[in-house]
């Protein structure tokens, strides 16, 4: 992903209402622009209408996973140099290469390490 100017516009998807609103609070207390969904097509038009910076997503999501959300937001021409960021449960090399597989950029295990999304977004306005 080219360098993005600060803030970011950042998607958060998961299925749990209360990680959604955790990152969405997290995210716009650094600085950057939020949008949420809690599910693969409400991700898919949010994307479409957002056009996010980066997409942090959770794989393990009912009726529509979000290796098929990657898959699909890489086939958006508009988001194909949009980071996304796999936040999920599944951590063994063999889920890391299926993420990376399904269009995924970087692939972090929950529980989040906060520095290292800080690390990828940024925030603005601190040195």
């Amino acid at each position: 992903m080219p360098e993005q100017p600060l803030p970011l516009r950042v998607l958060v998807v998961d299925d749990d209402l209360d990680t959604t609103e955790s990152f969405r609070i997290l995210f716009t207390l650094w600085g950057h622009h939020v949008e949420t969904a809690n599910d693969g097509p409400a991700a898919l038009a949010a994307a479409a209408a957002f056009r996010p910076d980066v997409v942090l997503l959770d794989i393990m999501m009912p009726g529509m996973d979000g290796y098929e959300v990657a898959r699909r937001l890489r086939r958006m021409p508009e988001l194909r140099e949009t980071l996304l960021i796999a936040l999920t449960g599944l951590g063994r090399p063999a889920d890391v290469a299926d993420a990376r597989a399904a269009g995924f950029d970087r692939h972090l295990v929950k529980p989040a390490d906060l520095a290292e999304l800080e690390r990828l977004l940024g925030t603005p306005g601190r040195t």
